[in-house]
């Protein structure tokens, strides 16, 4: 068993769905877990019970600074094997998968960690000022400072509506290059007042903070989230063993429409035209699902963890002629 103190070290991340992850991926002694999407270790700890000491786990995440959440679950644990490896998980995940890798379960629990969003200095944070980076991995080239510098009118708003589903994309894209005129915008609050400026009054007062669909677009294109996700997917599923698990924890409809379209794809079997009297393409399905709509936080969660109030997990599993 893991001390206490690790499993409900709440100061560094509280896992969403903890109780729903662990059932749902129901992991045996022995088996082999990959964590995609690291963070602070909130789910490893508690998959790790779950293994004892002739499991594997395999943590990876692109943000260098999680590695000393790592070192210590590491130092923590005695028996089970335990590996980090950073980088992008559809990078990482395609590598491992064309070694011959092999797991039981793959967990991806997409977007921000407490840890980044309670750190001013990441910049991801629309209730802080602080410069404006967004960058899960801190050597990539461009921050969210250099989209807004470099990035034409137009552009921006199509990321604005695409990825933040934001209603004013146009007239915050047109507030943001007319106030690049007279100075980089460079600072978390800056971002916020051209938004602010940007929109109808009424629309200042809504539902949720004004600039967080705009912060929420920037943050995956900076970081070309949907694109690791539609590549990480297939790469998941690939390493999982046959009866292996593959859970993904999303939090906006953008990721969680990519994630069912995936899931939906390997469980459907006969892809024939309906007036075929029998089938002819000869398709079965790939996968199982455990879930056959997302799974969503209690209302309990919810109030100790307002944070999870938007998470959405589905889970799989792979089939034997997969």
């Amino acid at each position: 068993m893991l001390p206490n103190v690790l499993r409900t070290n709440a100061a560094d991340h509280v896992p969403v769905l903890a109780d729903e992850v662990l059932e749902l991926l129901s992991v045996q002694p022995g088996e082999t877990v990959v964590d995609g999407t690291f963070g602070a270790g909130g789910h490893s700890r508690l998959l790790l019970e779950d293994l004892r000491s002739d499991g594997k786990l395999v943590a990876i995440d692109r943000d260098p600074t999680v590695r000393p959440y790592f070192d210590r679950l590491k130092a923590s644990v005695r028996g089970v094997q335990l590996r980090f490896l950073r980088g992008d998980y559809a990078i990482v995940l395609r590598q491992l998968a064309s070694n011959g890798v092999r797991a039981d379960v793959v967990l991806l629990d997409l977007g921000l960690s407490s840890m980044q969003v309670d750190r001013p200095e990441r910049g991801f944070s629309y209730a802080t000022d602080a410069p404006l980076d967004m960058r899960m991995d801190t050597s990539d080239e461009s921050s969210a400072a250099d989209v807004l510098a470099s990035w034409s009118e137009r552009e921006l708003a199509t990321i604005f509506r695409s990825f933040g589903e934001e209603r004013y994309a146009r007239q915050i894209a047109r507030g943001i290059v007319r106030r690049r005129k007279e100075a980089p915008i460079e600072r978390t609050g800056e971002l916020v007042d051209v938004v602010r400026a940007s929109i109808p009054t009424p629309a200042r007062f809504g539902e949720g903070h004004p600039a967080k669909r705009v912060f929420q677009a920037l943050r995956i294109e900076v970081n070309h989230e949907l694109e690791s996700l539609e590549a990480g997917l297939p790469a998941a599923f690939e390493m999982l063993r046959p009866g292996g698990r593959l859970a993904v924890i999303s939090f906006h409809s953008l990721e969680d429409r990519i994630a069912k379209r995936f899931l939906r794809d390997r469980v459907r079997g006969c892809t024939c035209p309906p007036e075929l009297p029998v089938c002819v393409c000869g398709r079965e399905p790939e996968a199982r699902l455990l879930t056959t709509k997302p799974v969503r936080p209690s209302a309990h969660e919810v109030e100790l963890n307002p944070r999870a109030a938007s998470a959405r997990l589905r889970v799989a599993v792979k089939m034997d002629n997969a």
